[in-house]
């Protein structure tokens, strides 16, 4: 494990954690968007995550990073990156609004299908996470502070 591989994997947590903060947030957002520029209701969205690794014999020179889901490689876990974002496939939910501008011919209105309180959880847990990641990268910067101090003494 090199010096800075604990700084590498909270960052890399961090920023992920953030692209999931921002996708949540969009949800809770378009809750009750029933018309979007591709037509119909916002679909909800989630963020997929991946490991990011590196090849134990280029781990000291190099900066090659390399992505797999193979856990019988010979690669050192480097951090955490953001794999995709993809779209619900649920079906939106129809309300009969006969007034709405987005009704259809027998008055109903497409919302799509995001529950705001499991929307919030998510946040929660996002925040949570990234809190975490944070705790650890400052954890991590007073252990090499100490051992500096301590190389100084």
């Amino acid at each position: 494990m090199g010096f800075f591989d604990g700084y590498n994997v909270s960052s890399s947590g961090m920023s992920a954690q953030r692209t999931r903060i921002n996708v949540v947030s969009a949800n809770i957002a378009n809750a009750k968007t029933t018309h979007t520029e591709e037509g119909g209701p916002y679909k909800k969205q989630q963020v997929v995550f991946e490991d990011i690794l590196l090849a134990e014999g280029k781990k000291t020179n190099s900066n090659d990073v390399e992505r797999t889901n193979d856990k019988n490689s010979d690669l050192a876990l480097r951090g955490v990156g953001v794999k995709s974002i993809i779209e619900s496939d649920a079906k939106p939910v129809m309300r009969y609004e006969p007034t709405h501008p987005d009704a259809n011919e027998d008055g109903y209105v497409a919302y799509p299908d995001i529950n705001p309180v499991v929307e919030m959880v998510d946040l929660i847990e996002a925040m949570r996470s990234y809190e975490a990641n944070v705790a650890a990268f400052n954890t991590h910067k007073n252990i090499d502070s100490k051992t500096l101090d301590i190389l100084n003494a």
